[in-house]
């Protein structure tokens, strides 16, 4: 199952979208990226990679950061790529670096508009996953050792950032259910219930594709 799949999971921050992801990937024995997306990306492009972990899902409109910022960056000769703000830059890596990593073969992408990426890529699914408010404030402060006051706040603002970020790079609205192939609740799932039906939904795609 899933020999040739490529999962992108979109989610809210708190809904467990990392750890799921993981133990998806180690199920499947498939790599998984997240972070590592960053670390890749930096190598690949010649930019800095503390560019791609302060930019990391955060779109920046800022004309003198990205001035002052674009000082870090190297690589990339061509003029056109020389002359964008460096959230460009950083966005066009990432996106290239994660066409590069489906064609690898199958793997689980969370977040970074991985599919949108990828919208063109045949055995791609496409994953949002959200949980209720609380159950996400609970994981948080547990995480980070915070409180539940802290936790709501870095949870609303860190939502803010993904969504104006996807909404800004691409054409379709972050969370929208209509933009992705699977919207699932974790809050009523759990980790593994997730999975469990990530897996399913991934086998009968498999089995209806072989009737083609």
């Amino acid at each position: 199952m899933a020999n040739h799949t490529v999962f992108t999971i979109g989610r809210q921050y708190g809904s467990g979208g990392h750890d799921i992801g993981i133990k998806l990937a180690e199920e499947l024995k498939i790599p998984c990226y997240d972070k590592e997306l960053l670390a890749r990306a930096a190598k690949e492009s010649g930019l800095c990679q503390e560019l791609f972990e302060n930019h990391d899902e955060k779109p920046t409109n800022s004309f003198l950061y990205s001035l002052v910022m674009d000082t870090y960056s190297t690589g990339y000769s061509s003029a056109a790529f020389a002359d964008m703000p460096i959230n460009h830059k950083v966005f066009l890596a990432q996106f290239d670096t994660i066409k590069k990593i489906a064609q690898e073969g199958p793997c689980v992408i969370v977040g970074r508009c991985a599919d949108y990426a990828l919208a063109e890529v045949p055995n791609v699914i496409n994953i949002f996953l959200n949980a209720d408010l609380q159950s996400r404030i609970v994981r948080i402060a547990r995480r980070h050792d915070i409180t539940d006051a802290k936790a709501k706040d870095m949870i609303i603002k860190t939502d803010k950032h993904r969504a104006s970020y996807y909404n800004y790079y691409t054409s379709k609205k972050w969370g929208d259910a209509a933009g992705y192939d699977l919207c699932l609740n974790t809050s009523t799932l759990g980790i593994d219930g997730t999975i469990h039906i990530i897996r399913e939904f991934a086998m009968y795609k498999e089995k209806e594709h072989d009737k083609i």
